[in-house]
């Protein structure tokens, strides 16, 4: 019998993780038709009739919306209550989860949900066995769509925008950091955000911090869509070849990009650009400021969901990209290859840490 009970455990352990894709595509639908915002607008726990006139649906979906609340209520997006003791349907209102969904708010993290499963997202993941065994491209991106990442982006204007879109929405999340850990900032006078695509993020910091000059270096095409305003301004370039100089040299969510050896290249370009006016007896002072991931520096009440959330983001870079994700060895190892002399890891920000990198 207990080898019976194992058995169909390791089922249900197998057919989770093999239908997790549904959570994803519910998720999406119930963002597509703009269900948080609706619960949201209607201000009181809202029933599966009103959700089903304010949706402008056809009445005999009922039953398949109730479905997909059920599920993602089950999965915390939503919660339900009784409406009163009388009747036994249920109302649904939201959860911090679903309240960052929230079209009408800031931040809002819908666009970035959205693109994980764009079909240019997930047609890699259907190539990736085949992959394996091919010489010829560096990702599962190159073999789904015949070019990498970065130029599939350059040609395609719908997925570039949904990317640019993506990435914006999850950098609005710097807000919080810039009010948390504005002492990472302070007594800086320049700032290159590399990578910085629409400036989102170097915008919340220059609300924080309005003396600094900030600048945002991207790829020319991203670069030449944006518009300078008071205090920032927008570059066409390549971090691989050169970095404007600054008193500090900002990289988000760029380094799991790319492989070890790119990562060293860009590291000593930063550390090039580091302003050279910025010295005390003739060292450096300045420093590069990096919000990745870093593998092993989850708290401990934290720690299932969010190194299984960070394993399948380095996986996730592995298709996409020829990236990774490091440990805090890692990381000091690049350092010190190319020339940096110390350090501070700061896990602060759930998935994310900051790392402050020095001369």
């Amino acid at each position: 019998m207990e080898a019976n009970i194992e058995m169909f455990e390791a089922q249900v352990h197998i057919l989770k993780h093999a239908y997790n894709y549904v959570n994803s595509m519910v998720l999406a639908t119930a963002i597509q038709l703009n269900i948080p915002d609706i619960i949201h607008t209607h201000g009181k726990p809202i029933t599966i009739p009103d959700l089903v006139s304010a949706l402008k649906i056809p009445p005999q979906k009922s039953n398949a919306v109730y479905r997909i609340m059920r599920l993602l209520t089950h999965n915390g997006f939503f919660d339900s209550t009784k409406l009163n003791e009388e009747e036994e349907e249920d109302g649904y209102v939201l959860t911090a989860s679903s309240r960052l969904l929230l079209k009408s708010q800031v931040p809002n993290l819908s666009p970035f949900a959205l693109f994980t499963v764009d079909p240019v997202m997930l047609a890699p993941w259907k190539v990736l066995g085949d992959w394996f065994s091919r010489n010829e491209e560096s990702s599962a991106f190159e073999t789904a769509h015949g070019a990498p990442m970065w130029e599939f982006c350059d040609t395609n204007s719908r997925f570039n925008n949904v990317f640019n879109e993506a990435m914006a929405s999850d950098s609005q999340m710097m807000r919080l950091v810039a009010k948390d850990c504005g002492q990472v900032f302070e007594g800086l006078s320049t700032l290159v955000d590399v990578g910085g695509g629409t400036g989102t993020i170097t915008k919340l910091i220059l609300e924080a911090f309005p003396s600094l000059k900030c600048t945002v270096l991207d790829l020319p095409h991203v670069a030449a869509k944006q518009q300078d305003c008071q205090n920032l301004r927008f570059l066409g370039g390549d971090m691989f070849h050169s970095i404007p100089s600054a008193d500090a040299i900002m990289l988000k969510h760029i380094m799991h990009n790319w492989s070890d050896e790119d990562c060293l290249k860009i590291l000593k370009k930063c550390r090039e650009a580091i302003s050279e006016d910025n010295k005390n007896d003739g060292v450096k002072k300045g420093k590069v400021i990096i919000i990745d991931m870093v593998l092993g520096a989850e708290k401990d009440n934290e720690a299932e969901d969010i190194t299984e959330l960070k394993l399948m983001f380095d996986v996730l870079m592995m298709v996409l990209h020829s990236g990774k994700e490091r440990t805090e060895k890692e990381w000091e190892r690049l350092f010190i290859q190319s020339g940096f002399t110390h350090h501070k890891i700061t896990p602060i920000f759930g998935l994310r840490s900051l790392i402050e990198v020095f001369p």
